[in-house]
């Protein structure tokens, strides 16, 4: 069979990242594809698309106009993604140079729908979790799992739902076995997704064992190989003492956990429909300082929100001073068609993008004052990224730190590292003696 090339452009989550991979391991082994960087000889050109990013019909429409422009005389363009799922046959009838739309909830049928002229698969209850993707074999020391697909909860703002559909976990055995194939690959870090990974469990679509998310930890680390496991995202909401012990017990579970706020204020997280208080999201904080006094802690935080008012705002740094967050992914209330907060009148962009200003300074210094008190700290780094000058890692608990290459290390390796520096926040170490 001839081979062809395949160029993919990725946007988004890590899940995308991950469906992205699902796509290109099943036209490998199925179509005989393989991978480009150069658009130009691809016969198959993808783009996995995000409808949480701002403006993402523009920036589609754009992106198609480009690739059209520069592809080769036969080539596909195809568009997967929650945008796909969201616009469906709307995305061909405004680019007719689009060959096919395949939505978030449907990727193991690419290496049909790429037969298919102009076929739109956009079924959000289309059912993938006992789908057995193929795995790659290429070596990595990090393996990103899927252990769910969708989301069952109705956050006024999120799109999510409507393009990939209901929550349902993949089956146990599913999971562990991709994982131990990582492993077999070189895999030394395993990255756990979901949109709500701590709500592992709640629903099958076939008979399935009782089982939750602390029960999936804990059956991962018995795997020989991996030494570090993470995830992303808890939701604050199942956020229990179980979870949260295994968490702080578990010594192969990173101490960098990512916990979406959203808002600090309780009124606000109730107009979100987020499920929780400001007094429920510093509850489980404190439960995991307590139990994990250094530990890295991410957030999510939306700024001008629609019902959001100046005291809501003040309510957010308070959450933001007493937690201090070591990464903040913060934005302002963009309205997504189809969520019932894109009704609500928006608030004044001046003073939606004056709060985040404000927001965004506290947090950089909140990192400046932290980075002062690492001086001297000795962290177990996994190496990311070496080059010729500087090698880069992340510690046990989440925090980057570059390093100067004039050791060997290498990629994927744990090494103890003396933090000797700061510079504006950022850490630099070196190895540390007698490691």
């Amino acid at each position: 069979m001839l081979e062809k090339k395949l160029f993919i452009k990725t946007f988004g989550c890590a899940m995308n990242s991950r469906d992205s991979d699902h796509i290109i391991e099943e036209l490998k082994e199925k179509e005989n594809y393989s991978l480009t960087n150069n658009v130009k000889e691809a016969d198959l050109i993808i783009i996995n698309t995000c409808s949480v990013r701002e403006k993402p019909e523009k920036k589609l429409f754009s992106e198609i106009g480009n690739y059209s422009n520069i592809k080769k005389k036969d080539a596909k363009i195809g568009i997967c993604g929650c945008t796909a799922s969201a616009l469906g046959e709307e995305i061909i009838k405004k680019a007719p140079s689009v060959d096919f739309v395949l939505g978030a909830r449907n990727v193991s049928k690419i290496s049909q729908i790429i037969h298919k002229p102009k076929a739109v698969e956009i079924e959000i209850d289309y059912d993938e979790s006992n789908y057995e993707f193929y795995v790659s074999k290429d070596s990595n020391f990090r393996a990103l799992l899927n252990i769910s697909i969708g989301c069952d909860k109705k956050c006024t703002y999120c799109i999510v739902p409507n393009t990939r559909g209901k929550e349902i976990s993949i089956p146990l055995d599913l999971i562990l076995k991709e994982a131990r194939l990582k492993v077999e690959s070189g895999a030394k870090e395993v990255i756990l997704l979901g949109q709500n990974v701590n709500n592992y469990g709640a629903k099958f679509s076939s008979p399935h064992k009782k089982v939750n998310f602390t029960n999936l930890l804990q059956e991962i680390s018995k795997i020989d190989g991996i030494e570090r496991i993470k995830f992303v995202s808890p939701h604050p909401l199942h956020m229990d003492d179980e979870f949260i012990e295994e968490f702080a017990n578990n010594p192969k579970i990173s101490k960098y956990i990512h916990i979406p706020l959203q808002s600090g204020s309780s009124k606000v997280l109730k107009d979100m429909k987020r499920g929780y208080s400001k007094e429920w999201f510093l509850n489980r904080v404190n439960k995991i300082k307590s139990l994990v006094p250094n530990v890295g802690i991410g957030t999510d935080i939306i700024i001008g929100f629609p019902t959001e008012e100046e005291s809501d705002f003040y309510d957010t740094l308070e959450v933001v001073k007493e937690v201090e967050f070591d990464t903040i992914y913060s934005f302002v209330f963009s309205p997504r068609n189809g969520t019932q907060a894109a009704n609500l009148k928006e608030l004044d962009s001046r003073i939606s993008a004056h709060r985040l200003e404000i927001l965004q300074n506290l947090h950089k210094q909140i990192l400046i004052n932290k980075a002062k008190l690492e001086i001297g700290n000795i962290h177990n780094v996994m190496i990311e990224n070496v080059d010729n000058s500087l090698a880069e890692g992340r510690s046990d608990n989440g925090r980057l730190i570059k390093i100067d290459n004039n050791i060997a290390l290498n990629v994927g390796e744990i090494y103890k590292i003396k933090i000797t520096k700061n510079r504006n926040g950022s850490l630099f170490g070196e190895l540390a003696q007698n490691a």
